[in-house]
């Protein structure tokens, strides 16, 4: 199991919430590629492996 980090975004956003997981369990995943999509009150962005 790998940790998943959000990204570091403004100062003044200080809680997400995942809408959707973009990848399914198990599934294989490049460094790089989108695994989940995350709503803040401010943005919308998505979360990218940091691993292979």
């Amino acid at each position: 199991m790998i940790e998943v980090k959000v990204p570091e975004l403004a100062e003044s956003i200080t809680e997400g919430t995942i809408v959707e997981w973009l990848k399914k369990e198990g599934e294989f995943v490049n460094k790089g590629e989108s695994i989940a999509e995350l709503e803040t009150d401010k943005v919308n962005v998505e979360i990218n492996s940091e691993y292979t």
